[in-house]
Formats: structure tokens, sequence, C-alpha cells
């Protein structure tokens, strides 16, 4: 059993609680981004990082057989085994490792980053390693983020993205958008802050502190929920990466 299967940023379908609202809601939404990233997978090697407990990476292998072989990396080593015990299969296995400075000698075809990129210290860093030393020049790279705020609420996240900072992170870098998948979740303050909900118990305590000494952070909640109201909204994007390598000169 996972110890953390209540946190917000733990999901394990085979221990959530019966009737829980908000990890359903949650798990349903995860799913939906993996499939779309499973209809968009290049054949060859696939790399899901920051796969957490394994369960994404298993449905990407289940549903693209043009995947030679599939690889999960996650920091965390308890989900490592989780995962490797659980959802490991012919052409499927699971890494412990850091996703931030992960390399592969032989890189993958599609590289998938599913609600990664918010957690980091250094996105940037993190895009430049995937294209110098994971990504096959021309590869796909499937990412996704919330795109409206969250820092404020999810002690675990360190950043806050609207759809344009997110898309410019990647077109910086010479991408081009292939496809997009964008997500909506309503949902309703009480629920959210449900004593009764387990993963609501990892949201920040005392919110009006946090605004006080925050104030950027406040003034994004209330231009988000002027814009769309209660809701929160996740986008996903598909990218080709450039056909010559990041930090690669071209030989004339």
């Amino acid at each position: 059993m996972m110890t953390d299967k209540s946190s917000l940023e733990r999901i394990v379908p085979d221990e959530l609680y019966a009737g829980e609202v908000t990890g359903d809601a949650t798990l349903a939404l995860h799913v939906e981004r993996y499939e779309f990233a499973a209809r968009n997978a290049m054949p060859g090697r696939l790399l899901d990082i920051a796969c957490g407990v394994g369960y994404g990476t298993r449905l990407l292998k289940d549903r693209c057989p043009a995947v030679s072989e599939a690889v999960g990396v996650d920091l965390s080593e308890e989900a490592i085994g989780y995962a490797s015990r659980r959802y490991a299969t012919d052409g499927l296995r699971f890494v412990a490792n850091d996703a931030t400075t992960f390399r592969d000698a032989e890189k993958f075809d599609t590289v998938v980053s599913l609600e990664t990129i918010e957690h980091l210290a250094t996105p940037d860093a993190f895009l430049d390693n995937l294209l110098k030393h994971v990504l096959r020049p021309g590869g796909i790279l499937i990412c996704s983020a919330p795109t409206t705020p969250s820092v404020d609420a999810n002690v675990y996240h360190l950043h806050d993205f609207s759809e344009r900072t997110f898309r410019r992170l990647f077109s910086h870098r010479g991408m081009k958008e292939i496809a997009s998948f964008r997500q909506v979740q309503p949902f309703r303050p009480t629920q959210v802050l449900d004593p009764s909900e387990a993963r609501s118990r990892d949201i920040r305590q005392n919110l009006p502190t946090y605004y006080a000494t925050h104030p950027v952070s406040l003034m994004r909640r209330i231009f988000a929920t002027l814009r769309y109201g209660f809701q929160n909204r996740y986008l996903t994007i598909v990218w080709s990466a450039p056909d010559v390598a990041v930090g690669v000169r071209v030989k004339h």
C-alpha cells in the first residue's frame, strides 16, 4: 500500500477512498490526458517522465502497439516500487530517477510529461534537458499543466501558468504545436474544503494570511474567478521537437 494515497499529488487508482468525489474526478482527468497522449504518440520508444505509480504508463503501452519500449520515471522510489509490482509488463519498465536530470543514451521518440512542470523549481532547465538529452530530434513531447491559478491552494505547485505562458515555454524553443486538449473541471468551494474529502487535506491552510503576503496570487485568483467562475482548467499540448537537437549546430 502507498503511504500517501490521500495526497493531492499522488493518484493510486486501487486505493482511492470509496465515494471520494475529488479523487474520482482527478483520476478521470488524468486518464483522459493519458488517452489523448496515447492517440498522439509516435512508434518507437516512449518515456513517461514523473509517472507516479505507473497506471498511465501502462495505459500508454497498452494503447500503443507500435511503441517498442515504454519507460516510466519518477523520483519516488516507493512509487516506482509499486509501479513495478502492479503495472510492469513486457516492453514496460520503471526507473527511479530525477525528472530534471534524467538522461538516456538511446533517447525516445515520444516523451510524455503530464502535470509535472508546475512542480519544478526550474521548468526551463527541465525542458532543456529533455530536448538535449532525452527526446530524439523530430520527436514528440506531450506536456500538460493547470492554466488557472493553483499555487495559492496547492502547496506542491511552484508556478502558475496561463495558456499563453505555458505555450511560450515550448514555442520559444522552436517547437511546433501539433494538437491540444483542454479540460475544464468545475468545482464548489465548499466541496473542496470538505474535511471528509481526504485529498483536500493538503490544501494550503489559512489562505487569507497567504494572500496578505502574496498579493499577486490573490489578484490571479480574483481574475481567474471573474473570467471562468469556479473552474480548474488544464491544457495538454502535443509538440513536435526541432529536427536538430537543441545545442547541436548543423554542419554545412
